[in-house]
């Protein structure tokens, strides 16, 4: 098992940069790096969508609305996952979750969480 913990949200123009962080405890006789780890996000009035995912080998996977755009990292010595968001669009204001699922293997971003975090704001401006 495995709590999650978002930081980083915030309100930007168009055009601008944030970072999201996400802080990862393990628990239950398991480890951060047992986990495929991603980012899901959640517009006002639309589904879930995962945005990006990273093995614990560091293989990244995109939704393809944001490659180019975001750059997801994933520090396996701090139990901690960056999500670099540039170029920011009025279309990726969301409430962004932190998210993991148990697997030692492939990691993609339209997997089936099974943990998440509280959520953090972002909102872009036009």
């Amino acid at each position: 098992q495995v709590q999650l913990e978002e930081s980083g949200g915030g309100s930007v123009q168009a055009g601008g940069s944030l970072t999201l962080s996400c802080e990862a405890s393990a628990y239950g006789g398991t480890e951060y790096t047992d986990y495929c780890m991603g980012w899901v996000r959640e517009a006002p009035g639309k589904k879930r969508e995962g945005v990006a995912a990273a093995a614990k080998d560091g293989t990244t996977s995109y939704l393809d609305a944001v490659k180019g755009r975001f750059t997801v990292s994933r520090d396996n010595a701090k139990n901690t996952m960056i999500l670099q968001m540039n170029s920011l669009e009025s279309e990726d204001t969301a409430t962004y979750y932190c998210a993991a699922v148990s697997s030692w293997g492939p990691c993609e971003y339209f997997y089936e969480w099974h943990y998440w975090g509280k959520g953090t704001s972002v909102t872009i401006s036009s």
